[in-house]
């Protein structure tokens, strides 16, 4: 989340309009995340959150990601709802920009992640997977295998400006993942962006997820491959060093409701391989791109060189399990 986009009281009243929120009290740019900006609003009764879609976010998606989430709802995983105007819509325009209004979720995030906290979050995973798998709607993975070589073209020699050997790092790591990157493997919808800052406890237990705008169809075990990099390493002076406990319990957790295939462990480390290079590369083309007039927080890249090149060096699923 961030603010690219900028409002004033003004810009509200086609909300007050067109939803039956009630009168907006209070309204304030949330500066979290990179890819959307995200006010917090609040009524009379209610809190909401008001987001304006920009750069990867496509309209033509959005409305795959407001069933979507209105959908999980249904299913009792706890994420934002979706609110629809009088008409029945979801989206409204603001500064002729797609925007959304969806229930605020309570708890918060949590700085820094227990053992046990890894166990429970991929037992929700495991729940938020079986959730999905009964919902019947399609969207393919926009940030999948197939748009890193694009990427990559993007950023080009630029890339050295942070590191000095990280295009030939990017480009060695995306050859061999390619060779090894599996056909066929369990799929459904995933969430896609299960970091930290989108997972949310309550009372110190887990309570819910934002933040879907990345959710598509993908192998369910990509998920877990994206939450190892995302939860499942510690920094340590600047290090980040590979945690092999909150690894092993974030699939003890998973597999304690959804059980993991011989195929899905074996592909488990060249996944791994696969998210760490495409969330190196995101944040290497922000990192370079991202304009200075926004109010927002660069994610520094150089996390993603380290987590990479030790995901290069393992081989198995024993490496994040046993």
């Amino acid at each position: 989340m961030a603010i690219y986009t900028k409002i004033s009281r003004n810009d509200l009243m086609p909300i007050e309009r067109r939803f039956n929120l009630g009168k907006i009290i209070s309204f304030k740019g949330i500066k979290k995340g990179i890819e959307n900006t995200n006010y917090l609003i609040r009524t009379k009764n209610n809190k909401y959150i008001l987001t304006i879609f920009e750069k990867r976010v496509q309209k033509k998606d959005l409305p795959f990601f407001m069933s979507l989430m209105d959908k999980l709802n249904n299913h009792k995983i706890n994420c934002p709802k979706p609110q629809k105007s009088k008409k029945g819509n979801y989206l409204v325009n603001i500064k002729n920009k797609p925007a959304s209004i969806v229930s605020f979720v309570e708890g918060k995030e949590k700085n820094k992640l227990k053992i046990k906290d890894c166990y429970e979050i991929g037992k929700n995973i495991a729940k938020l997977h079986m959730a999905s798998k009964k919902i019947k709607l399609y969207r393919k993975n926009s940030m999948s295998l197939s748009s890193w070589s694009k990427l990559l073209n993007k950023i080009g020699n630029k890339s050295n400006k942070i590191d000095i050997n990280l295009n030939d790092l990017m480009k060695t790591s995306l050859r061999d993942i390619k060779k090894r990157w599996p056909r066929k493997l369990s799929s459904g919808i995933i969430h896609g962006d299960l970091f930290i800052d989108n997972i949310f406890f309550k009372n110190n237990k887990f309570y819910g997820y934002i933040d879907f705008y990345f959710s598509s169809n993908d192998f369910l075990i990509y998920e877990i491959a994206i939450c190892i990099n995302a939860l499942c390493f510690d920094k340590k002076k600047g290090n980040f060093i590979f945690n092999k406990k909150k690894s092993k319990n974030l699939l003890k957790g998973y597999s304690s409701l959804r059980k993991l295939s011989k195929d899905e462990k074996n592909s488990l480390n060249v996944l791994c391989r696969g998210a760490a290079l495409r969330y190196l590369l995101t944040r290497t083309y922000d990192y370079l791109n991202t304009p200075k007039s926004a109010i927002i927080k660069i994610k520094n890249p150089r996390e993603y060189i380290q987590k990479l090149k030790i995901h290069n060096k393992f081989n198995n699923f024993k490496n994040y399990y046993n």
